[in-house]
């Protein structure tokens, strides 16, 4: 490698120095350390010690092959088998050089074995794709219970799920289960998801993690069937759950840490027919992000940033669950955040953590709820009050006469549109005079899925004229270029990867006020802001970005309806 100039001789002490104090293998301890790359590296000792190098990801195995070696073989060699013949079978290694692995897996599989190159993450990864998430975990408790689980027929119930509530607690507890629950905590963290959904069917405990909006089917063993009351009760545990209960629905938190991330888990189960289903929402610590990286426009944003310094009135942020809703209240907290103000919070649950900022918890079980929270902190003189949600009257009127005593008060609806949070709160029964007088402005929102950075490319010139054809909200820029996602792993071949929100933007200007006090339709007041305002709608801000190149015509049609106009 010195010869070859691909390393100097100090970067090989360096490495010679960390490998006697992590082990490892050499060529593994240089790219660690940055001093070569993996390619290069491996292409040269492929050639000098004539042993082919391969790009897993590049290969697709077929099931005979991945059957020659067991899960748990597998990750604990760290190996993965990649083709099999009269000769015997190939593994990939990160160090075919290592005779003491290779000799155990020839007497472990009494097989002849030869060794291949690969990198030690595209092993890890062809592990997770192709034997699935916990495999080796799985596997090791089913051969640990062999009597147990022999003999099991299609629709037969494991002898594990009916075991006493005892029982249950105590292989809850059990090491292997307890790594299980924690390996598919990770993978959903490395995955991005949002959501883990645990669902059991007759045959079948379907595993699903929500991605960018979106549900996806999960690679995990079929075995794990056999363990969906034992999950449960790993689950109910570490969310403080009574796991003797299984009719009634249960909510827990868990606060758990993911490779170095703080996570707080929400926990719902529900029975179904087939036992009980457990859905997972995650909540990172990660910093929220900032208002200009919300997918605002620069007007929208000038517009956002004197609403929020305004000493008194409502702001509301409006959209189904999901459409991050949360994310932009909270941007605008941290906007106008200082020692100068006191902000007062009342959330379900506390999603993030403001420094500075008194965060309060509503508990409905015990009686207290948005709107008790709310007579209660007017007394602890706040400048800044944010409701997490609006749910009934109560709530909203004392919301809006918060804000006609002299506070800036932040909170969600659920509408379809800004426009439609007007009449949503009309039609709770609060008196459009109060309405009129304490909204300052409504943020519609949305989000849409990003075209993929890895694998963008321009979309064919035939569908560009179709897509095209079917735009009539906004004028169409001359020469726009419109993208789209091939497909790449980075994304799941779905041509996605991240989010962005398109807004709706409404300002209560005294044109609209003097609709509201009137009983004027949504849609009057939304045509009376595109009129009065130039407001864009959803759909319109939605092509905006289309045209920008950030996401896709399907995408912005996927959660934008089309826009009634009325003459």
């Amino acid at each position: 490698m010195i010869d070859e100039g691909a390393i100097t001789s100090e970067q090989l002490e360096a490495a010679l120095k960390e490998q006697k104090k992590s082990g490892g293998f050499i060529c593994a301890n240089l790219i660690r350390l940055g001093f070569v790359t993996e390619e290069k590296i491996f292409s040269l000792l492929s050639r000098y010690l004539n042993i082919p190098y391969l790009k897993i990801k590049d290969k697709d195995i077929e099931p005979l092959i991945i059957q020659k070696v067991p899960a748990k073989f597998a990750s604990h060699y760290k190996i993965i088998p990649v083709d099999f013949n009269e000769e015997g079978l190939t593994v990939a290694m990160t160090d075919p050089l290592d005779v003491r692995t290779l000799d155990d897996i020839r007497l472990l599989l009494g097989i002849e074995v030869k060794g291949a190159l690969a990198s030690e993450p595209e092993i890890a990864e062809a592990i997770r794709k192709y034997y699935g998430v916990g495999a080796d975990t799985l596997e090791k408790i089913v051969s640990a219970k062999p009597s147990e689980e022999e003999g099991l027929e299609p629709g037969q119930e494991s002898k594990f799920a009916s075991e006493e509530v005892q029982d249950l607690e105590v292989m809850a507890e059990d090491a292997s289960i307890i790594k299980f629950v924690n390996q598919i905590l990770a993978e959903a963290v490395k995955e991005r998801a949002t959501d883990i959904h645990f669902e059991p069917f007759q045959n079948e405990l379907r595993t699903r993690f929500r991605i960018d909006g979106m549900l996806y089917d999960i690679n995990i063993p079929d075995t794990i069937k056999y363990f969906h009351q034992v999950i449960v009760s790993r689950i109910k545990i570490m969310a403080g759950l009574n796991i003797a209960e299984r009719r009634l629905p249960q909510d827990g938190r868990i606060k758990i840490k993911v490779a170095g991330d703080e996570l707080d888990l929400r926990v719902s189960t529900i029975p179904t027919i087939f036992g009980e289903a457990v859905q997972i929402r995650i909540l990172t610590g990660a910093t929220f992000l900032e208002l200009e990286k919300l997918g605002f426009m620069p007007d929208e944003l000038k517009i956002i940033a004197e609403a929020i310094i305004k000493p008194h009135g409502v702001i509301f942020v409006t959209g189904p669950t999901g459409s991050g809703k949360s994310t932009t209240l909270y941007a605008c907290l941290s906007k106008i955040n200082s020692s100068s103000i006191k902000i007062i919070t009342i959330e379900d649950p506390i999603e993030y953590q403001m420094r500075g900022v008194n965060q309060i918890q509503v508990n409905a079980q015990i009686g207290f709820t948005f709107a008790t929270a709310l007579r209660h902190i007017l007394r602890h003189d706040p400048d800044v009050i944010m409701v997490g949600e609006v749910r009934d009257a109560e709530t909203a009127e004392i919301a809006i006469r918060s804000a006609l005593t002299g506070h800036l008060v932040f909170s969600t609806l659920h509408t379809n549109d800004a426009a439609g949070s007007i009449t949503r709160l009309l039609d709770m029964g609060v008196e459009p005079f109060l309405v009129s007088s304490s909204l300052e402005c409504v943020i519609a929102q949305r989000l849409v899925r990003l075209v993929c950075a890895g694998c963008k490319q321009p979309v064919k010139p035939e569908r560009k004229k179709d897509i095209l054809a079917q735009i009539k909200d906004v004028p169409v820029p001359d020469g726009v270029e419109l993208y789209e996602g091939k497909g790449c792993e980075a994304c799941r071949f779905t041509g996605y990867r991240g989010r962005t929100a398109i807004h709706e933007l409404l300002i209560i200007t005294d044109p609209i006020r003097e609709m509201i006090i009137s009983h004027a339709s949504s849609q009057q007041i939304k045509q009376k802001a595109i009129a009065e305002q130039g407001m864009r709608t959803l759909r319109q801000d939605g092509l905006r970005k289309v045209f920008s190149g950030v996401t896709t015509f399907e995408e912005v049609i996927r959660v934008a309806q089309q826009d009634i106009s009325l003459d």
